[in-house]
């Protein structure tokens, strides 16, 4: 039996699989169907059961899915039309938000796209006051009225937010029933059910989101269902969530909002696996594919998790890796600004047309097409031979970039990749030296179609001494689903002084968190020796805006448990702020739970030593211009199925593979571990 992870990027939908029996992982690639993912989806699983596994959609006993269609959704306001009902006196709040600037110098910046207009925002007369007292009951009539207008107004979507439905939700219970009543047809979403948090702005952003990608998700997972049941993939079936773990397809139609970071989350979780298994703890993952860089930063072996994060524009609480994203990847189009700038990115080429050396009749010349005219990148051919590209197009794409700019043309597809990853050097330093972490001390994990090309560059650029290329980098993310458990978690704010006085408030709140855990986990069939669950509060000193997430140990003593607190809190704000302030009085904000259900998952495991010589690997030579030898070089080209444990060469070279090419420059050395990661290091 096969296990089978699937994701859908904006140029490739890869496929992972992973024989339950022996280990051993089968890949393969095909080209996205932008119009409808579920396409390229279910054929690509056909495909690659078939060519690569020789086995069928019967021969499936788990499958697992990273999607970016709600992300895309979000970015592209392909959403629905979408309702608001909300507490009197907050119909606009969703424009006024914080009243802070993206750009603060920036004249001419837009707000975010607004995903409820005005006239599809009502107030309704209700008040729940911040202790959980009603001030002013509901009006069941007036809830009537207003579910009516909007199914009037074409609303296919409606979203439910009142001001204080985190402390007591039975107003927004209310507006359920009768919206149940009066528009069955309606998917509705209550602000207690995605973010019982406080922060009134951002859980109704959250809300809107939800309720605005709602039925597109249906309609996705209605695609996406049958067309695995005519491939006969039966088995069960998860999307992966944004904080990495993965959940029912039933749950992704119901909280859409969960999976707005779903495809890159999966490749966080692949490269975390691979670099702790492999002995290196401290990472930052480098995710390069055909539309976006995501990146992200492991310490000690876990992946960081924020409870809000704003997604192009829209402030979230829910909980998701942190990740950065950039617009940078193969299909980034290279252009000249009106300063006259070489500059690439954010516009992409995408799957159709793609880059000029597709064929497929774009003109503009991208990263693709740079690494192609150098020859980093094969010259005549791509997926193992499947993709043929032709260099001359993209070539002339770039000659005609190199006349306007006044450049020879290899200098110009030098600079377009010199500028990619500077980009993508910004996006690391976000996550990294912001944050007090110096990216020095990190391996660089590269991986999809993309990352293994530009990651000796990227890592010179940060002065990184180690690279870690996965077995298959360019099918990690799809990997990672195999690699991770279902996941989800719980929160409730609560606020609170941090002293002894209080323990018991705090330990009643995480009962109730684990409640709604224990439920979820019935609910999913988990066993009782499958349950995981994971405590934290996120705390703040008194009169301070933003919190810190610290561990909160249950199983401790009140007295153990308050030291804890206060030492684990200390040292974050340290960490995050340089200081801590012994006077000042600490509260505990919101309560956490992250609940994990184990489900068997794919097994890395370790490869005798290659008996061969690594010169068995070598099945040609290149010329490849290399800036640093302002010239072409010739380097011998490896074949990465050659390559063995203990196997080790040095730079200038290429590794060649289906799903990837990994590129090693001028002093540069190269080794084999036994799970077949090359590890770069100089």
């Amino acid at each position: 039996m096969w296990r089978v992870g699937v994701d859908s990027g904006g140029t490739f939908t890869d496929i992972c699989l992973v024989d339950q029996e022996t280990g051993e992982v089968r890949v393969w690639k095909v080209s996205s169907t932008p119009d409808d993912p579920s396409r390229a989806i279910a054929g690509g699983v056909v495909e690659g059961l078939d060519k690569a596994a020789g086995a069928t959609g019967r021969d499936v006993s788990y499958f697992g899915h990273g999607t970016t269609v709600a992300t895309n959704a979000l970015i592209q306001h392909r959403g629905v039309r979408t309702g608001l009902v909300t507490t009197s006196g907050f119909r606009d709040l969703l424009e006024i938000g914080r009243q802070r600037r993206p750009h603060l110098y920036d004249l001419q910046c837009d707000k975010p796209h607004l995903l409820v207009t005005r006239d599809m925002r009502i107030e309704v007369s209700e008040r729940i006051r911040n202790d959980g007292s009603v001030e002013k009951s509901l009006d069941a009539a007036e809830v009537r009225a207003a579910i009516r207008t909007l199914k009037e107004a074409g609303a296919r979507s409606i979203a439910v937010c009142f001001l204080y439905s985190y402390v007591d939700p039975r107003h927004e219970a209310l507006v359920r029933a009768i919206a149940a009543e009066e528009y069955p047809d309606a998917f509705l979403t209550c602000s207690h059910e995605v973010a019982p948090e406080f922060r009134e702005f951002e859980r109704l952003s959250t809300t809107v989101v939800n309720a605005y990608l709602g039925p597109v998700m249906h309609r996705y997972i209605g695609h996406l269902g049958p067309r695995l049941d005519e491939a006969g993939v039966n088995a069960p079936r998860h999307i992966t969530a944004s904080n990495g773990g993965v959940m029912s397809f039933e749950m992704a139609r119901n909280q859409p909002v969960r999976t707005v970071l779903s495809g890159p989350a999966t490749g966080v979780v692949g490269g975390l696996k691979t670099g702790v298994l492999a002995g290196f703890p401290n990472l930052i993952t480098f995710d390069m594919g055909g539309t976006s860089t995501d990146v992200a930063l492991i310490e000690e072996g876990k992946a960081k998790l924020a409870g809000e994060m704003d997604v192009h524009g829209y402030p979230l609480k829910t909980p998701m890796l942190d990740i950065h994203t950039v617009g940078a990847g193969g299909g980034s189009i290279a252009y000249i600004d009106a300063g006259g700038l070489l500059k690439v990115g954010p516009r992409s080429a995408g799957a159709h047309p793609g880059p000029v050396c597709y064929g497929l009749g774009n003109e503009e010349p991208t990263v693709t097409d740079a690494n192609v005219t150098l020859q980093t990148l094969n010259p005549t051919h791509l997926l193992g031979g499947r993709m043929k590209i032709d260099q001359g197009k993209a070539k002339a794409a770039i000659a005609r970039l190199a006349g306007r700019l006044g450049l020879d043309p290899m200098a110009t597809a030098q600079g377009i990749l010199s500028v990619v990853t500077a980009n993508m050097a910004k996006a690391i330093r976000v996550i990294s030296v912001q944050r007090g972490h110096d990216p020095r001390d990190y391996t660089l994990v590269a991986f999809g179609g993309a990352g293994p090309l530009h990651a000796s560059r990227l890592a010179r650029e940060l002065d990184m001494k180690r690279i870690l290329v996965p077995r298959n980098p360019g099918i990690l993310c799809a990997l990672g689903l195999l690699l991770t458990d279902l996941q989800t978690n719980y929160a409730q704010t609560s606020i609170m002084a941090v002293e002894a006085s209080t323990i018991a408030r705090m330990r009643a709140t995480f009962a109730e968190l684990r409640r709604r855990a224990d439920e979820w986990f019935q609910r999913e069939g988990i066993a009782p020796e499958g349950r995981t669950v994971n405590a934290t509060v996120d705390m703040r000193y008194a009169g301070q805006n933003y919190e810190l997430p610290v561990a909160f140990p249950a199983d401790a003593d009140d007295e153990t448990l308050l030291a804890t607190l206060r030492g684990g809190f200390e040292r974050a704000h340290r960490l995050m702020y340089g200081y801590i302030a012994e006077e000042e009085p600490m509260q505990a904000v919101t309560f956490r739970l992250e609940a994990i259900g184990a489900v068997p998952k794919a097994e890395i495991k370790a490869r005798p030593p290659a008996t061969g010589k690594v010169e068995d690997a070598i099945v040609g030579t290149r010329d490849v211009w290399l800036a640093e030898a302002a010239g072409f070089v010739s380097c011998p080209i490896y074949d990465r199925e050659r390559l063995g444990p203990g196997h080790c060469f040095a730079g200038p070279a290429i590794v060649e593979q289906m799903d990837a090419t990994t590129v090693l420059l001028p002093g540069q050395s190269a080794s084999v571990d036994p799970y077949l990661n090359i590890i770069v290091e100089g």
